[in-house]
Parts: C-alpha cells; sequence; structure tokens
C-alpha cells in the first residue's frame, strides 16, 4: 500500500476538544472540509469553509438529524476503492467523490448511562448510528482512507500531514484502522451490556442477559504466571499504577499490584499512616502508626520472612526515612500516591525495583469482577463492603470493649482480602498473625498461632477477626487459649449456640457481622 493524498474530510464529533487544530491542520494541506450539525457549526464559528453534507450529498437531513450520513455519495465516497477500475466507472457514473479522511467519535453513549438516574429513552437515544456505520466502512477501507476515533490521534496526524504535505501513511492508516474497529466493538459492547440488564423499561439488575468486553492491550508481558505461558495486558490498569521506576511489569507484578491497592483503598478512611506487606497477593502485614516508619516497623514485625521479595504499599506519599527502611529488604514493588523528589531518587539507584504510583481518583471500585471458568465467565458485583463491628450483634455475655473493637476494625478489613479460610490476630495497630488459604476453618488458626510462637510474637490481649464463620466450638476455644480477648465472625452456623457457649466459657466477647467475604 502506497501513502495517500488526503483531498476531502468528513468531521462529525461529538467531542470537539482538539477540532480546531486538526481542521486547521487539514485547511493548511487544501483539503476540502465537510461536516454536519454541531460540527459545521463549530468549525464555521471558528472561521473555516465546511461543505455542509447535505449539499455534498443532495440530500437533506432528515428525521430530526437521525438520517444525515445514511447516503451513497457518502459510503460510496468512503469505500470505493481506487485501484479498481469498476469501482471508478461507478463513482464517475453516480457522480460519487472521494473520501479520504473519516474523523469520527460517537454519542456519548457510556457517559449518558453513568448519570444514575438516565432513563431508557435517553440512552436509547445517544446511540449513534451513522458514526459507526462510517467509522466501520473506512477502517475497512483502510487501504485508501484513513479514520481517526479518538483525539489523542489528532496530534501525530498533524504532523505527519506537515511532515509529508498532506499525505498518511499506510502504517498510520493500519494503526488507526485496527483502533476504529477496537471503538465500535467497545461502544457495541456498552450498548449490548446496558440493554441486556433492563427488563420491562427498567434496569432490574447490574448483570444482563449477555456478558460483552472490549479492551485494548495495553502492553505485552515477557510471560504469563511461568515462563513457559505468554501473557499481555489489557485495559486502563497502567493509568491507576504508573510506573515510576525499574524492570517492566511481569504477570505476577500485575495482579500482586492490583490485590495491593484494592486492600490499601479499604483504609482511605484512616487519618494515620497504613503500610500493607503482601506476598502472592495475600497480605502478610498491616501496620498503623503516625508515621509510615512506625507504620512499616508493625507490619514488618508480623512476619520477618515473607516480606523478601514481596510488595509494600502505602497510604501515604513515601518519605525518605520510610524508603530507607525498606531499603534493607530485597522487594519486588513499591507502592505508593506519591513519593518525594528526594525518595525517588533514592529508590531509583536499584534497578530491578519497581516504584508504582497509583492514582485512587482514576479507580472505579463499581467495575465488575470477572473469573475465567472453562468455556465461559464469571461476572459478578465486586464485593466494596467491610464491617463496622460497633454495629454488629453482640452474642456473648461480655461485649467488646472500645479498644477490641477498634482493633476487629483492623481485622476485618485486612482478612477480606487474604485468601479463604482467613483470619487474623490483630491488634488496634497492627497484624500480629494471620493464617488463609486453607481447606479447614481451624487450619488458619492453628497456623498463624504457631507462626506467632515461631517468631516469639505474643498474641496475649489480642483480638481475632474472622472473614468466615467458625461452624465449630474449636474456633473460639483455640483463640482464647492463644490469648484473644474478642472475635468477629460472619456467624449463621447450625452450631452457633455451641460456638457462643465456648466464647463465653472463656470470657471472649464475640460479634457477628452477618457479612462474609470468600477469597476464592
Amino acid at each position: 500500500m502506497s501513502d495517500v493524498r488526503v483531498s476531502r474530510a468528513l468531521l462529525g464529533v461529538a467531542d470537539k476538544t482538539g477540532l480546531d487544530a486538526l481542521a486547521g491542520a487539514l485547511a493548511r494541506h487544501g483539503v476540502e472540509l465537510l461536516s454536519t450539525g454541531g460540527t459545521k457549526s463549530a468549525l464555521e464559528q471558528a472561521g473555516f469553509r465546511v461543505t455542509a453534507v447535505g449539499d455534498f450529498t443532495g440530500f437533506p437531513e432528515i428525521l430530526g438529524g437521525r438520517v444525515k450520513t445514511l447516503h451513497p455519495r457518502i459510503h460510496g465516497g468512503i469505500l470505493a476503492r481506487r485501484d479498481m477500475s469498476a469501482d471508478r466507472r461507478e463513482m464517475a457514473e453516480h457522480q460519487i467523490q472521494p473520501i479520504d479522511l473519516v474523523v469520527v467519535n460517537f454519542y456519548p453513549f457510556e457517559q449518558t448511562i453513568a448519570k444514575p438516574d438516565t432513563s431508557l429513552q435517553a440512552a436509547v437515544e445517544n446511540i449513534d448510528i451513522g458514526g459507526p456505520a462510517m467509522v466501520r466502512a473506512a477502517a475497512k477501507n483502510y487501504a485508501h482512507v484513513a479514520v481517526v476515533v479518538d483525539a489523542a490521534d489528532y496530534a501525530p496526524l498533524i504532523e505527519e500531514l506537515d511532515r509529508s504535505g498532506g499525505m498518511i501513511s499506510a502504517d498510520t492508516r493500519w494503526r488507526l484502522a485496527r483502533k476504529a474497529f477496537e471503538r465500535v466493538a467497545a461502544y457495541d459492547c456498552a450498548i449490548a451490556n446496558y440493554l441486556g440488564a433492563i427488563d420491562g423499561g427498567e434496569r432490574r439488575e447490574p448483570l444482563g442477559h449477555s456478558f460483552s468486553i472490549s479492551l485494548p492491550r495495553a502492553q505485552g508481558l515477557r510471560y504469563g504466571e511461568n515462563p513457559h505461558q505468554q501473557a499481555a495486558l489489557y485495559g486502563d490498569f497502567l493509568r491507576i499504577a504508573e510506573q515510576l521506576h525499574g524492570r517492566e511489569l511481569s504477570f505476577n507484578n500485575v495482579v500482586d499490584i492490583n490485590w495491593a491497592i484494592n486492600l490499601i483503598l479499604d483504609f482511605s478512611d484512616y487519618r494515620q499512616a497504613v503500610v500493607a506487606i503482601l506476598k502472592h497477593n495475600t497480605p502478610c502485614g498491616v501496620g498503623v502508626a503516625d508515621t509510615l516508619k512506625g507504620a512499616w516497623d508493625k507490619a514488618f514485625a508480623t512476619d520477618p520472612d515473607s516480606p523478601f521479595g514481596g510488595i509494600i504499599i502505602a497510604n501515604r506519599p513515601w518519605d525518605l526515612e520510610f524508603a530507607k527502611a525498606v531499603d534493607e529488604l530485597f522487594t519486588e514493588v513499591l507502592i505508593g500516591p506519591d513519593f518525594s523528589p528526594e525518595t525517588l531518587s533514592f529508590l531509583r539507584k536499584k534497578k530491578n525495583r519497581r516504584v508504582m504510583r497509583f492514582h485512587a481518583e482514576r479507580v472505579n471500585r463499581n467495575e465488575l469482577d470477572i473469573k475465567r471458568v472453562l468455556g465461559g465467565l464469571l461476572v459478578q458485583t465486586p464485593d466494596l463492603t467491610y464491617e463496622d463491628p460497633h454495629q454488629a450483634r453482640v452474642v456473648t455475655r461480655r461485649a467488646p470493649t472500645d479498644a477490641e473493637l477498634r482493633a476487629l476494625a483492623l481485622g476485618l478489613r485486612v482478612c477480606k482480602h487474604v485468601k479463604s479460610n482467613a483470619i487474623a490476630f490483630v491488634k488496634e495497630d497492627r497484624t500480629l498473625a494471620i493464617g488463609g488459604g486453607a481447606t479447614s476453618r481451624i487450619d488458619p488458626v492453628y497456623a498463624a498461632r504457631e507462626k506467632a510462637v515461631r517468631l516469639g510474637i505474643s498474641l496475649h490481649g489480642s483480638v481475632l477477626a474472622s472473614e468466615a464463620l467458625f461452624p465449630f466450638p474449636d474456633g473460639p476455644t483455640l483463640a482464647a487459649e492463644a490469648g484473644a480477648t474478642a472475635i468477629a465472625q460472619p456467624g449463621g452456623a447450625v452450631r452457633d449456640e455451641e460456638v457462643i457457649a465456648a466464647a463465653d466459657r472463656y470470657n471472649l466477647a464475640m460479634v457477628f457481622t452477618g457479612v462474609r467475604h470468600f477469597r476464592h
């Protein structure tokens, strides 16, 4: 394929960002501008000479603007193959002139349905018809036509036009065509997902009759979970987790960073510094203090073995004191909302360590949770809750003290992010021992107790939080024998009365939250 000279361009955009600059570049190169409606008005107000699509086709807009570009002189001008004599004869016969560049973005359907009070009628009226049709036509005929669907592509296109004297290369047309089909697919996915959840004119549930997803590739990865697997990252993850330093991210790094950010977001209401250490996307220590260094010391003390090669995340911008403490240990990824200049300079001294800035404001926590199964996907709403033990039901003779309740609140937030069956012995400001990922409810309690003994950590005066219910009395019995004084758990077991009686025998305070947090 050869370069294409742009003689005529059709512009129709709902989002007019950067439109003036692009139109100016096209005008500099003598390109005729075709347009309709609001885009035409905006261009004329900016001083550009524009041919109305109705004048170009000889047919007016009809049905209140619903039909503007659905015309053979538009689609023939886009789809005609310039290198085929038969197409050229038909163009001449029907007075069809070629269109070399299509610049279109769609009615804002996604933005419209994001508003909670949007009616079905308003959503349907924002389903673009002519725009996707033109984009698909131009992308299909990329050998002769360029198509632009993203204002971010205006600047490089302008540069290419100026450099080449009004030409667009084959490589650029191919890249833009692929992007155009991606945009059409994503747009159609949004429409199908929204309408699929509508029943009787109302949105009854977040999950509809079908589920579609379309994401652009963000970057290729060296390999997947293991070196013999191929992998790539799709979507906007890198806008949320911005890499500031270090080697390229691996598949496992991305998974770990994702879980670390989700964990720290559940502490967004904490005014004190919070530091969490994760390994294999499971927390192995969380600390709370007035300073990051203090929080790090508490988190690290939970399990000094596991942080080697782990992930460290903080809820505050990193300072130099904290960075120097972490630097004594080999770590894979360091994550924070920001880093002071001197801290970032210090952390960049180790080339292999990855430093990430996370942007909490870019996280859509309402995104659906997706897991792959054989032949399909499991899709669910996200688990965004964490329980306030102050609001939980006290089921034992003794109610928890304020200090115990504060500790239980910390423990419940941590347990939510540990693999099931998860428990955590905690105090108000730190985890002491964490157990999870076991096939029974009691094994994590044994494991946490034994690890605490091995590390010389006293569990006396701690509390125990559990993300799932205790089905038998052995749970509170082992917790009490380890030194715990209070328990928070969902409750709801067949033998709840026996479990409560065991807690009362040891003068444990226990609350039922009524909510479980399985993490498989």
